[in-house]
């Protein structure tokens, strides 16, 4: 798997209390040798598991393409096969696909064997804030690639408007395909993981994630002071509150926000906790709300 950022030798991540505690600042060897800032190893009951993160991306508006290996027959892997306009997920936890009609991909599905189409989905997530070491991670999920008959385009076309109002639409030129999920890998800020297709088809989605672009591009625009003001729950790192040139909040999901500190082309991350996971955009609002005030208070 792709490992996220470059090498930062000698920085570490820190972890922040969103109720006010303080956060122990961690040397992170680990962190600095693969690359992107992360934590330490946290509490699995204050994270969100690799099913769940890869279920985020997949139904997510990250880049994502699809591959179709060995169609290449001098080994290499075919360029350009179906970029995925959009995508949505079954009760089943199959990923719908619509891609261009005279994509490679869509040929090769149409002319397979049912469900002998091996084919692997690679997703990019990329931060929508500008900051070092901007892709967060990237997911593959593999599995076997096959039309969506006609019985069930209807039912394929109303999922994919539910999740993309403005979007195209199944037709002459564009292709609905079902990816029906065998494996799944996930590398990002909060570590590595493996997923099978039933804890993917069990997991459900962060519901914080159709929120997050607009609140970090928010954050980032208009609130650099209260952002700063988190510095003060970070420990011994305090220390240096004055001395951080860019401080952005680079990932939110339903557990707390990740700050990144930078100065002098070094950076890490901070963790700050939520009191308890949050539901809904309401919930958001006053755990972001009660965090920025144990920054002021602190």
């Amino acid at each position: 798997m792709f490992r996220p950022g470059s090498p930062l030798p000698g920085t570490g991540p820190a972890r922040g209390g969103g109720s006010g505690g303080s956060a122990g600042a961690a040397a992170g060897a680990g962190s600095a040798r693969r690359g992107q800032p992360r934590p330490e190893a946290e509490p699995d009951t204050r994270r969100p598991g690799a099913a769940e993160r890869m279920r985020t991306l997949v139904e997510s508006n990250a880049s994502a393409a699809l591959v179709i290996p060995g169609t290449d027959p001098a080994g290499g892997q075919w360029p350009g096969q179906g970029c995925c306009e959009s995508r949505a997920v079954t009760g089943e936890g199959d990923v719908l696909l619509l891609v261009p009609a005279a994509s490679p991909a869509a040929r090769a599905a149409a002319h397979a064997r049912d469900g002998d189409l091996a084919a692997v989905m690679e997703i990019t997530d990329v931060a929508p804030v500008a900051v070092p070491h901007r892709i967060r991670g990237r997911a593959e999920v593999a599995g076997w690639l096959t039309p969506v008959s006609g019985g069930e385009r209807a039912a394929c076309a109303r999922l994919l408007a539910e999740r993309y109002p403005s979007g195209p639409l199944p037709g002459a030129a564009w292709t609905p395909l079902r990816l029906e999920v065998g494996e799944g890998r996930i590398d990002d800020l909060r570590g590595e993981g493996h997923v099978e297709p039933d804890e993917f088809a069990a997991a459900s989605a962060d519901p914080l994630a159709r929120h997050e672009a607009e609140l970090l591009q928010h954050l980032a625009a208009a609130h650099d002071d209260l952002l700063r003001g988190l510095c003060s729950l970070l420990g011994e790192r305090e220390r240096a509150c004055g001395a951080w040139e860019a401080v952005v909040p680079v990932a939110l999901d339903r557990f707390g926000l990740r700050v990144r500190f930078c100065a002098d082309g070094r950076c890490f991350d901070a963790l700050f906790d939520f009191p308890r996971p949050v539901r809904d955009a309401s919930g958001l609002r006053h755990a972001i709300r009660a965090l920025f005030e144990a920054g002021s208070a602190s």
